[in-house]
């Protein structure tokens, strides 16, 4: 890793997830509120954030992240994560590592990432789990400032995601990349869409989440991708509009993993509000082990 930014700790102590190491310094600042659950639910609130509201061009975040046996922390922020432009050419760069204990539960849901005009921005979220361990991870970004005019207008973005097994096993290995300028217009291949995201649902503790949200999805996608016949035909002739039937939001859903203990949905969608929504649903079966309802304050 780079030199560390930040490391948490999160440990069993008197039977109750703790927070045994809390190390931060500029740009990134930890947040651990106390009262965000009930006290009777087992778990860690974590609210990352960076000085000056977000990321400015040549910033190198590095975090370290432990989840010991049993314990259960969840990992957020307050609002998206804006990237500045970029100055001279400099990229910012996130490297975020996790390591994820026996039983343990790492539930890592940020808000999304917002890049600048011209903005060069990398990150790398590496976790690494036991057979019993259990992730959910969400990760997205939005087109960028559109009370400003921007779309798709910036010039880098690139996100991996890997998660190890045991003997660093490559269980799931992801990026992402999107690249503008010299020419190249992201706006117009992106179409519409304004927003794309991920989640990552790992491990025993998510497996009823997983089944419910398979069926969501599938339900959803079948109501969105259904055109009546009225709508295909007017007079005898095609629509050839295809435009027009677009769905302002898309998902799919994919299981990986040795007995398909993982589930991935990748999401595209016209406006920020409608990932909100779709998070805030699919994900409300965590309360139970959250305290609150991932995205709530939403």
């Amino acid at each position: 890793m780079e030199e560390q930014t930040g490391k948490l700790v999160v440990e069993k102590v008197g039977g109750k997830s703790t927070v045994t190491r809390c190390f931060s310094k500029y740009p990134l600042k930890f947040i651990i509120p106390t009262k965000v659950a009930p006290s009777t639910i087992d778990v860690v609130w974590i609210y990352s954030l960076t000085y000056g509201g977000g990321i400015v061009s040549g910033d190198c975040i590095s975090c370290e992240f432990i989840v010991g046996d049993g314990s259960t922390a969840v990992l957020t922020t307050q609002a998206s994560t804006k990237v500045y432009k970029s100055i001279a050419s400099k990229c910012s760069h996130q490297i975020f590592e996790a390591k994820v204990g026996s039983d343990a539960l790492l539930v890592v849901i940020p808000d999304p990432v917002t890049c600048f005009s011209t903005a060069r921005y990398c990150q790398k979220q590496v976790f690494r789990v036991l057979s019993n361990s259990s992730l959910v991870i969400v990760d997205w970004i939005t087109s960028g400032r559109h009370e400003s005019g921007e779309r798709w207008d910036f010039n880098l973005y690139k996100s991996t995601n890997n998660i190890f097994l045991e003997g660093n096993q490559p269980l799931f290995l992801d990026t992402i990349l999107l690249e503008g300028g010299n020419g190249a217009n992201l706006a117009e291949r992106m179409s519409n869409y304004q927003v794309f995201a991920m989640v990552i649902l790992l491990g025993a503790k998510t497996e009823h989440i997983q089944k419910q949200v398979q069926e969501n999805v599938k339900r959803l996608m079948s109501e969105q991708l259904y055109v009546p016949s009225t709508h295909l035909y007017r007079g005898g002739r095609g629509n050839t509009n295809r435009s027009s039937a677009k769905p302002c939001l898309v998902a799919s859903c994919s299981v990986f993993g040795p007995k398909g203990i993982g589930l991935v949905v990748r999401i595209a969608a016209t406006t920020t509000e409608s990932v909100y929504k779709f998070l805030q649903q699919q994900l409300a079966g965590l309360e139970p082990l959250l305290g609150v309802s991932p995205y709530y304050r939403m």
